[in-house]
């Protein structure tokens, strides 16, 4: 379908794509919906893993829990959040999603503008204080 013309998409019509971090579920970019101001990915985080410390320097982002539990930092705060509950991260500022659980995380990131000049991602997970602030944490991959 012509994405100038979609204003619907299915499960099956999402874009899925295996990053480092989660299984990644598309369902609104500017390839799948046209336009310019927003974003919407479900990740599917497994047990024990992480998208680490990164910033998006042009984008701003909401994480939103739809079920089990993410350990979700902001800056130098985290919080334990569960399902129907969100942060909010201001364009630039470091965050990371983590999930030390034993059950799989699904959130919703709803990124904004999606068309953001690059680069739309910077990992600073090597990078201190993020390289070693999680010390004392429960550890994951």
């Amino acid at each position: 379908m012509d994405q100038a013309l979609r204003r619907f998409v299915t499960d099956a019509e999402s874009v899925k794509f295996q990053s480092p971090w989660t299984l990644e579920e598309w369902l609104c970019r500017s390839d799948i919906v046209k336009n310019d101001h927003l974003m919407l990915v479900r990740a599917n985080m497994e047990p024990f893993r992480s998208h680490p410390f990164h910033t998006h320097p042009t984008r701003e982002e909401i994480i939103y829990v739809v079920s089990g539990k993410a350990e979700q930092w902001v800056g130098k705060n985290h919080r334990i959040l569960g399902p129907g509950e969100m942060a909010f991260v201001p364009m630039g500022e470091v965050h990371g999603t983590f999930n030390p659980f034993g059950e799989k995380l699904v959130f919703l990131a709803i990124l904004s503008p999606a068309q953001a000049s690059e680069p739309g991602i910077v990992d600073v997970s090597m990078e201190e204080p993020w390289a070693s602030i999680r010390q004392g944490f429960p550890p994951v991959t």
